[in-house]
């Protein structure tokens, strides 16, 4: 006799489904920001951008929300302004180190 299998669906990792505070999204930007990949970095801005609402991030940069999603898909190529209105909005502060 053979048992009939459960199919369980896995769902697609979501970084923005773990990024429920100030110090899991200061964790995961640094990560991102170390590994010096600027397509990471965009695709990190969008999962942050996506955890606390695209919508008010889109307002808050003065950006129409179809844009901010162009802007951060990796392979973009926004303009640094565009980088720093979003790091605003989003509240994460970009910082220097001695490499």
């Amino acid at each position: 006799m053979s048992k009939a299998r459960s199919h369980r669906k896995l769902l697609p990792f979501d970084a923005a489904r773990y990024l429920t505070d100030d110090a899991a999204v200061a964790e995961y930007m640094n990560a991102v920001l170390e590994s010096g990949d600027p397509d990471l970095l965009l695709l990190a801005l969008g999962d942050v951008a996506r955890a606390r609402g695209m919508a008010q991030i889109a307002r808050d940069t003065g950006l129409g929300r179809e844009s901010l999603y162009k802007a951060l898909a990796p392979g973009a190529k926004p303009r640094f302004d565009t980088i720093l209105k979003v790091a605003r909005a989003l509240g994460v502060k970009l910082s220097a180190q001695v490499a």
